[in-house]
């Protein structure tokens, strides 16, 4: 099948999490589609975040944020944190905030994990700053938790794809990462070594 030209919108699915500040001291929550593991070690991870959005002078005023993974029930929430400012609407109240250590960084005690992040960089970009923080501080549900490794089916994450706008809920399992692929690494060494005959 040839390939067509389709433009360059976005066709990868990405998690939807929800990012957490507080702005002249009161905690404000973001629904982010941007945002991926950067870095191994120390861990961090980075958010792609608008310029005008007012969650971004949270994470610069107090160079921490939050990374709340909300589960399908915390759709309707989380939308709502999508589409309306905090700089019109206080968003405090929508869910029940919990600290960690670093008591800047306003967490969701209803999402089944949540992450509180230190600042390390902004990389700033045309239309969106790149907000990248070292996990200091992560958090689960014990029901999430499953012979130490998260169950992800019992996490239920949401996904965002564009640009039809559409939340998905996790699919069925396809196979193990870096296990699924031996049989052909396999064949290759083979390979390599009869050409080498």
């Amino acid at each position: 099948m040839e390939k067509e030209q389709i433009g360059n919108n976005f066709f990868i699915p990405m998690p939807v999490v929800l990012v957490g500040t507080q702005v002249n001291r009161k905690a404000n929550f973001m629904a982010v589609g941007w945002c991926t593991r950067v870095n191994g070690n120390p861990p961090m991870i980075a958010c792609g975040i608008a310029n005008s959005h007012y969650t971004s002078k949270g994470i610069t005023e107090t160079k921490t944020f939050s990374v709340n993974i909300p589960s399908t029930e915390l759709l309707e929430k989380t939308d709502y944190c999508g589409i309306v400012s905090g700089a019109k609407s206080d968003k405090s109240g929508v869910f029940d905030v919990v600290y960690g250590s670093l008591k800047t960084a306003p967490m969701i005690k209803d999402c089944p994990v949540t992450l509180e992040c230190r600042l390390v960089q902004v990389v700033p970009l045309p239309t969106h700053g790149l907000y990248i923080g070292e996990i200091v501080g992560a958090y689960a549900d014990g029901r999430v938790i499953k012979d130490g490794k998260p169950d992800f089916p019992e996490i239920d994450p949401l996904f965002l794809t564009m640009p039809d706008n559409r939340y998905w809920s996790l699919g069925k399992y396809a196979g193990d990462a870096w296990s699924a692929g031996k049989n052909l690494t396999e064949q290759s060494q083979n390979n390599t070594q009869r050409g080498r005959k």
